[in-house]
């Protein structure tokens, strides 16, 4: 078994994508939360190691104790982690205390393999639903112990199975992220070279190789919906074509977004897209049959996905999957929109069919989708959506806050709707922001607005959260006391190292002075986040640092984000993949990018049905990211953004590139977030 890389020339790019993917990047520690799990777009099976001592995935990179391998990884989540379910472990000698202690491992997307101490070698790899465990005892007594109760953090709630000859089928039911609710999947396990399947506990299985096998197999398949439709996922496959399968999948998914640049920037984006991929599972099966999250069985025409982070990922993922795979996002969109139709809760509930963590500002997702030109049926959802704005929260100043984004955009589908009652209803409470924002957040002189969780903040300073009214930029101007106050106090903000990258709340700040007259700014600010020395005093465990971080905090290495910085399901990376591209959303809710100059020298999103959005930096130097001057399609752009329709009917878009800033450019007509009031 090849478990070490070949080496590359470095004379010469690989001609494959999937060879720039570091899957140990953000994989030790608090540095990102991330697995180099076997897994395949989008697919809630994930097969990879689980270690002790391990992150919030089940893995610690520089562990060398493995205690086996699971099956479900939620990328990058917070509360200790989601998923880590049914553990197998290659034993010696019907011991299920064999010491696992890695020598070397080797993974790449859609395989992870590992060679121990002992002379056992393991190797994974997954297609949707389905994978393989391949076993290489050496000529030793090997066989495989199973625990069907082994979840991260203790989150098992209960299983049922049995065994049939060399085959092991059932359902678990687990609690999901922060225990706020339950997911449910089933499963089909077949063994290869296994002479006895024997129960040892409740929950506890171990299966005897055959005398004399040097290897075992385990083929496995999933399914949300029940245990026919896990058993109809197992494939007769070998584990060098499936690993082939994996491969080609994410060489397709990835391909999407081509990039020409410096290799090191190459590799650290398409590292990065490789976890903008990962979630929301798909959970419906191929003849369209999911379960819903009220435990009731559905059929669609598409495709449902579920295992959703939205209060994180809404601000970079979900945009990002819907500016580059928009025949993808048609079908999350709907996903979304079920939620509402099936008893969402902010948190999970107790039917979820996949792990999952929130679903916060939905409303705001689904009102973006609309503007963006994806099909939403208001209608249909309607009361839930009222039951959903009725029951906001305005409980501390950034609940506040987020309550009125939630409002305006509620507002804004009412207006889609034709309702005018709600629509003025919900606009009149959008705008009460400004009440809330002038009783916490407009003294900026106050003793505690520097300080973590001060006044029943979460996660976030007085300072990080004042900036949160996305929806009406204009009008957050006009609080501070006009545009040129409000630049001295954004200044001020980073002068005075208040950002915090380590999590998402001010995550869109750094992006504010594209709403101003000085947009250069933002180019600037970017460009340092992505690729430079960036001070650090916040970090995500509610503290500021005595002795602030000082250094990148995008880093192709298993500490690849700075400490307490986790990936929340793609929302961090995908940070770094828009603004690569040199695109970032103006406001949620709102079909607008703004511009700033690429990290890469040519790019290409290139979409299934021929079409293909061209981002060329005419004079490249890669230390030059000001924005000289840009072309739409030969024509002369003077504004900083582009709109949805714009990128997604293809083109080119040429920008020239400065050392030193145009403060000209971007400045004429910019586009401001802003609440018009309409009867």
């Amino acid at each position: 078994m090849a478990c070490q890389p070949k080496p590359e020339d470095k004379g010469s790019k690989s001609a494959n994508i999937t060879d720039k993917v570091n899957v140990f990047l953000g994989s030790s520690g608090d540095h990102g939360q991330m697995s180099p799990s076997a897994s395949t777009p989008f697919n809630m099976m994930s097969i990879g190691p689980h270690t002790n001592p391990h992150n919030h995935t089940g893995y610690e990179h520089y562990a060398k104790e493995f205690d086996g391998f699971t099956h479900t990884h939620l990328e990058g989540v917070g509360c200790t982690g989601s998923g880590g379910n049914i553990l197998i472990k290659p034993i010696l000698e019907d011991n299920k205390d064999t010491e696992l202690l890695k020598i070397s491992e080797h993974a790449k997307p859609g395989f992870y393999e590992v060679n121990f101490e002992n002379g056992i070698d393991a190797a994974m790899s997954v297609t949707h639903n389905f994978g393989i465990h391949q076993y290489n005892f050496n000529g030793e007594k090997g066989g495989l112990y199973i625990d069907l109760s082994f979840a991260l953090s203790n989150r098992f709630v209960s299983e049922e199975h049995e065994i049939q000859d060399n085959k092991i089928s059932g359902v678990i039911d687990t609690k999901t992220t922060c225990h706020a609710g339950t997911y449910r999947f089933y499963y089909e396990i077949q063994l290869k070279n296994i002479a006895k399947i024997s129960q040892i506990s409740k929950h506890g299985l171990i299966a005897k190789a055959k005398d004399n096998s040097r290897e075992v197999q385990v083929l496995i398949g999933f399914s949300s919906v029940s245990k026919e439709y896990a058993k109809q996922r197992i494939e007769n496959a070998s584990y060098e074509n499936l690993k082939k399968k994996a491969n080609a999948e994410w060489e397709k998914a990835l391909s999407r977004i081509s990039v020409e640049g410096e290799e090191d920037r190459e590799d650290l984006f398409y590292s990065l897209l490789y976890r903008g991929l990962q979630s929301p599972y798909i959970v419906s099966e191929e003849d369209g049959t999911y379960p819903a999250i009220d435990g009731t069985i559905q059929k669609t025409e598409g495709t449902i996905y579920s295992g959703w982070a939205i209060w994180d990922n809404y601000r970079e993922q979900l945009p990002m999957l819907s500016i580059a795979y928009p025949d993808r996002y048609d079908d999350i969109v709907t996903s979304i929109e079920n939620l509402y139709a099936f008893g969402k809760k902010n948190w999970a509930t107790e039917h979820e069919p996949a792990p999952t963590v929130r679903t916060e500002h939905a409303i705001v997702v689904l009102l973006d989708a609309y503007n963006k030109g994806y099909e939403v049926d208001i209608k249909r959802i309607k009361d839930s959506l009222v039951k959903d704005a009725e029951n906001l929260d305005y409980g501390a100043p950034d609940k506040a806050l987020e309550s009125s984004y939630d409002n305006w955009a509620m507002a804004q589908l009412m207006k889609i709707d034709g309702d005018t009652v709600l629509y003025n209803k919900y606009l009149k409470k959008a705008l009460d922001y400004k009440e809330y924002w002038n009783k916490d957040f407009k003294d900026i002189t106050r003793n505690d607005v520097d300080r973590m969780q001060a006044r029943g903040l979460y996660q976030g300073t007085i300072w990080q959260y004042r900036w949160f009214v996305p929806f009406d930029v204009n009008g957050l101007k006009q609080l501070a006391g006009g545009e040129d106050q409000f630049l001295e106090e954004l200044n001020t903000f980073f002068r005075n190292h208040n950002y915090n990258h380590a999590n998402q709340p001010d995550l869109q700040v750094p992006g504010m002075y594209n709403a101003t007259k000085e947009p250069w700014k933002s180019q600037e600010l970017y460009r340092k986040i992505m690729l430079d020395t960036m001070v650090q005093a916040y970090f995500n465990d509610n503290s500021k640092g005595i002795d602030p971080y000082v250094g990148r905090i995008y880093q192709n290495k298993p500490k690849g984000y700075i400490r307490t910085m986790d990936d929340d399901a793609g929302t961090m990376s995908s940070w770094f993949v828009m603004r690569s591209l040199g695109l970032s959303s103006a406001n949620i809710g709102d079909p607008v990018y703004y511009l700033t100059a690429p990290i890469f020298k040519e790019i290409s999103i290139n979409y299934p049905e021929g079409k293909t959005f061209k981002i060329r930096v005419a004079n490249y130097n890669k230390d030059h990211y000001y924005v000289e001057s840009a072309t739409l399609n030969g024509e002369t752009l003077n504004r900083n953004w582009l709109t949805q329709r714009e990128i997604l009917k293809g083109g080119e878009l040429v920008i020239k590139t400065s050392e030193t800033p145009n403060k000209e450019w971007g400045v004429k007509e910019p586009w401001v977030s802003s609440i018009k009031k309409e009867r």
